[in-house]
């Protein structure tokens, strides 16, 4: 079978930056309750882009950050995401077309916060039986379109916001494992239909996130036969820096080796993923040869985990 590599990576974040101090004045919250329920000091919102146009942007900061990407060479774009503009096209053929790629196979795909897990899941294991030679994996959402107007438990935490990564084909053997599960049972815990407004219960939703993450991680770490001190890095869904506080509890490893970038950035629910790999890889946190885990959850409910060596 054939290795991956993550060949490039891009992000972009709209331009209206909203502040805890607006959202306090707004919802009559106490001083300093938003960053010490979530950890968030700041999220963006689109005003007048549409969904597509900054999962375009995303991929074409990828595509300048590397002029020898050839983009006729892409044989595969997959968009992950929970709030789309429309049904068909979807957001993956809008790449397509506006990347001016000829042929190519384009989709999205639902699958809630844990979607981008999925996506780049799905387009390794193109890559990995020969299918194609590279991937392009987009998380994109604009949820403070579906975020009700006074609700603080959503509100607070969700942003807009999309990445892209580039994978292609690794000469050298390179560590991958994979693991997605589906809990349909609680599936009621996060929903939003169309037309309306995004629901969480917000109780049930850190139990769910504070357990069923830390089982996956636990259960790659025995499939590949390393330890947490094998990880330089667990890149989580960035949900709420208490629920990722608590994840790295449970998993008995230091709070360093958990990124977290939902301090300036938000809850971008299918984007979160790759928006922090491409800032890690900007900073220079992550070198080839490092072992990472990024770990996926939230609505589905559908919890993901992927061990990859960089």
């Amino acid at each position: 079978m054939e290795q991956i590599q993550i060949i490039e990576t891009g992000s972009y974040l709209p331009g209206e930056e909203i502040t805890n101090e607006y959202l306090q004045n707004k919802l009559n919250l106490e001083n300093n309750y938003i960053k010490k329920m979530t950890g968030i000091e700041k999220r963006f919102y689109a005003k007048e882009e549409t969904i597509e146009e900054m999962a375009l942007k995303a991929a074409k900061n990828l595509l300048k950050k590397n002029q020898n990407i050839l983009k006729d060479e892409i044989d595969l774009i997959i968009v992950a995401t929970t709030t789309p503009n429309k049904f068909m096209p979807g957001i993956a053929n809008y790449i397509q077309k506006k990347l001016e790629i000829p042929e190519c196979n384009a989709f999205d795909i639902l699958a809630g916060c844990n979607g981008y897990i999925t996506a780049f899941d799905i387009a390794s294991t193109y890559i990995q039986l020969g299918k194609i030679k590279r991937a392009l994996v987009i998380g994109v959402d604009i949820l403070s379109k579906y975020t009700a107007d006074r609700d603080v438990g959503t509100s607070i935490i969700l942003s807009d916001g999309a990445g892209a990564i580039l994978l292609g084909i690794q000469k050298s053997q390179k560590k991958y494992f994979s693991k997605i599960i589906s809990q349909g049972k609680n599936n009621e815990i996060l929903t939003c239909s169309k037309d309306e407004k995004i629901f969480m219960n917000g109780k049930e939703i850190y139990k769910y996130a504070v357990t069923e993450p830390v089982k996956i991680v636990k259960d790659i770490l025995n499939e590949a036969k390393i330890s947490l001190d094998d990880i330089k890095y667990v890149i989580p869904h960035q949900s709420n820096k208490r629920i990722m506080d608590a994840i790295a509890r449970r998993l008995h490893m230091p709070k360093e080796k958990m990124y977290m970038n939902i301090k300036n950035v938000g809850n971008t629910f299918c984007a979160s993923i790759p928006i922090a790999i491409n800032q890690m890889n900007e900073e220079n946190l992550i070198y080839k040869g490092d072992n990472v885990i990024l770990l996926g959850y939230g609505g589905g409910i559908n919890t993901g985990c992927i061990l990859l060596e960089i």
